[in-house]
């Protein structure tokens, strides 16, 4: 990884904030590419820039600036796409925009990838939601959380593709898109398939990132709404941890280039929502107060990604445990609340 420059896409989300972070303590050359738009993304370079003053940091929208994408794509050596629309609900209420974002802004990406000289590295950031709803695949429900009945180390990536929601569509279109172009053009392409990743920066909202969101309303004291019955299973993964897969892929990528990983905790680290509020019940010694409220559309009652695959070919596998990694981002959180009131 040792003198690479370094272009993140949508580098001042979360993710891209911690991987920009990552980086630039590591002295590695690091381009920030956003437009801004999302909630805290501003907060999170200012902090970067606390550390790091002289970042590159390119404003640009991955739906309209292809110059400035091209200029930037043509002297990185890795690009991670990071840029997204991340909601299911907003997906549902302005589906237009959800495309051009998602599905419009990946193609953008690809084939700024594909038109450059340097044919960089492209990691991709999908997500478990192109397995859809799974309604064919039979659970089993327990006091505090449903589990697979037939799949005990969870799904792979075998599993067909059923695309469920406009957000499940344009994020699809863009998975299949940047595995294709490894396929037709050659380049040197991985997708991620992601579970739920949580960690320090996850300035959350309801919509978006529902563990992050569950501990700042925890600890703010914000009403917490839980959409079904709260036994919905994910595995959780730490963003130190996906960070680490990014650069284990990448070092190995003469055997990952044109892969599909599906990339979370894994079975060890399951969590639902009623167990998450259980733990979080244990760090404030007190009772949370919470609603229900109807299912969301599309909403699978489980998910837990079978990691074997990124073991077997890149040695990779989660090294911070749901318990630890829960009580870190709830303290993070405690330490921070100032972020939040600004927010």
């Amino acid at each position: 990884m040792v003198n690479r420059k370094h272009l993140i896409i949508g580098g001042a989300g979360f993710i891209g904030s911690n991987l920009s972070n990552h980086l630039l303590k590591k002295g590695e050359s690091v381009t920030i590419f956003d437009n801004f738009s999302r909630r805290g993304t501003l907060l999170n370079l200012k902090w970067l820039q606390s550390d790091y003053p002289n970042v590159k940091v390119v404003k640009g929208d991955i739906r309209f600036d292809q110059k400035k994408l091209e200029d930037e794509i043509q002297k990185a050596d890795v690009v991670y796409h990071l840029a997204a629309q991340l909601a299911v609900t907003t997906s549902m209420v302005n589906p237009r925009e959800d495309f051009e974002i998602n599905a419009l802004g990946t193609f953008n990406v690809v084939e700024a990838v594909r038109t450059s000289k340097n044919k960089p590295i492209l990691i991709y950031s999908s997500t478990n939601k192109v397995y859809g709803q799974m309604a064919d695949i039979e659970v089993v429900e327990k006091a505090s959380n449903y589990e697979y009945k037939d799949f005990p180390n969870g799904i792979s990536e075998e599993r067909p593709l059923d695309f469920h929601s406009p957000y499940g569509c344009s994020k699809g279109a863009g998975d299949q898109y940047v595995r294709d172009y490894s396929r037709i053009y050659g380049l040197r392409t991985i997708v991620f398939r992601q579970s739920c990743i949580y960690g320090p920066r996850q300035l959350g909202i309801e919509d978006e990132g529902w563990m992050a969101w569950f501990i700042i309303a925890s600890v703010l004291n914000k009403p917490i709404t839980v959409f079904g019955n709260g036994k919905q299973i994910r595995d959780v993964l730490h963003v130190d941890d996906l960070i680490n897969a990014f650069e284990s892929a990448i070092f190995n990528i003469d055997k990952t280039k044109g892969n599909i990983y599906n990339i979370g905790g894994g079975p060890k680290n399951t969590m639902s929502l009623l167990i998450l509020i259980g733990r979080l019940e244990e760090l404030l010694a007190e009772k949370i107060k919470y609603s229900f409220s109807d299912w969301r559309a599309g909403d699978q009652r489980v998910f837990v990604s079978d990691i074997s695959k990124a073991k077997k070919d890149f040695g990779w596998e989660p090294k911070i445990n749901k318990e630890q990694g829960v009580k870190s981002l709830f303290l993070w959180v405690k330490d921070n609340k100032s972020l939040f009131k600004s927010l």
